[in-house]
């Protein structure tokens, strides 16, 4: 059987060829084209995406070789400098490798999709409006390590400091795959500077990711079911839009669910932006239905306090972040809190698996 292997993970190249040449086999079938639209996409698109991949391995696997042979060489002649060199190049291709190895554990077709994640304040006051802030700044951080485009859909700013809510898009291959493993609650506990006993606090925030829904999918919402209301902006984006009623936000009637945007000077584009968002969660809230634990997972999320977090992070007595679900570990507080959190990421997705 033949395979790719590069750092220790082992791509089965036979299997995955096999399967393409499956694909090709059903579309070169008279008839495949009369097929409805929707069925002739996901079959193109399941095989495109499964081309792209092997082409990546193999990609990967020859620029693994290339530098080897290259550090080996610099080795020879004692070329310092470019051994420095090759070797972060080697660390980058690691990286990529290991992203493309978890890439192969997505096979839900919404995880290649674009992600909206939303972060709400939960029991704690302040302190918990901080906390937002910071896991916000957290995800925004492993986000620009990924290359991912982010946009910022709505923002209400905390009462003295820190955010109660926000909501933004993350734009990037697999982004709803990675950040799906986000989805929960988020538990801190620290000696909190909003005390002026010093005593040490445990807070709780709300992290809910779901997949943006692609234009060529239809969601059919009938206008009667929604309620339209236009507010003024309380955050950020100058005078504008704090002295006009841009705001807006959306109720979907039979489903009591609500969709807003704020963080945009036109009020047309908020509610483009809040239509886009709401068409999510609808969509989302259909798909949960389908999938019971899925449901049952949102379900439990709404309990924004001790026994429901699936993930804490300590800053006091000691210094640790710990994964509830997978048991995952790391000491390096600070490390974590800049964005690093693929090991957190890594250990779910392959649990899942």
């Amino acid at each position: 059987m033949k395979s790719l292997s590069c750092f220790g993970v082992i791509f089965d190249l036979d299997s995955k060829i096999l399967e393409l040449e499956r694909f090709d086999a059903i579309m070169s079938k008279p008839g495949f084209w009369d097929k409805p639209q929707d069925e002739v996409s996901r079959i193109s698109q399941e095989r495109s995406n499964l081309k792209d991949t092997i082409e990546n391995w193999e990609g990967l696997k020859k620029e693994t070789e290339d530098l080897t042979m290259l550090v080996e060489m610099a080795s020879e002649d004692d070329d310092k400098e470019s051994i420095e060199e090759f070797k972060q190049d080697i660390t980058g291709l690691e990286k990529r490798v290991k992203s493309l190895d978890l890439q192969c554990l997505m096979s839900d077709p919404d995880d290649r999709r674009n992600s909206i994640v939303s972060i709400n304040a939960g029991a704690g006051g302040t302190e918990s409006q901080d906390w937002v802030e910071m896991l916000y700044r957290m995800y925004l951080r492993w986000c620009e390590s990924k290359g991912y485009k982010t946009e910022v859909i709505d923002y209400m700013p905390g009462d003295e400091a820190g955010i109660k809510s926000v909501t933004f898009s993350a734009s990037g291959p697999y982004s709803y795959g990675f950040m799906k493993a986000e989805h929960g609650v988020h538990r801190m506990v620290r000696i909190s500077p909003f005390d002026a006993t010093g005593r040490r606090h445990t807070t709780f925030a709300s992290v809910s990711v779901i997949p943006e829904v692609d234009t060529d999918i239809d969601i059919k919402i009938d206008e009667k079911d929604l309620r339209i209301d236009a507010f003024r902006a309380s955050g950020p984006g100058g005078q504008h839009v704090n002295k006009t009623s841009s705001a807006i936000r959306i109720t979907h009637l039979p489903t009591n669910t609500v969709a807003q945007c704020q963080n945009e000077k036109s009020q047309h584009r908020n509610k483009e932006m809040a239509m886009m968002v709401l068409k999510a969660r609808l969509y989302d809230l259909e798909k949960g239905k389908q999938d019971q634990k899925k449901h049952e997972m949102h379900q439990n999320q709404k309990d924004i306090a001790w026994g429901s977090q699936i993930r804490s992070y300590v800053f006091n007595p000691y210094r640790m972040v710990k994964d509830h679900r997978t048991n995952e570990e790391v000491g390096n507080l600070e490390k974590v809190m800049d964005g690093d959190i693929d090991n957190f990421i890594d250990a779910y997705l392959r649990m899942k698996r």
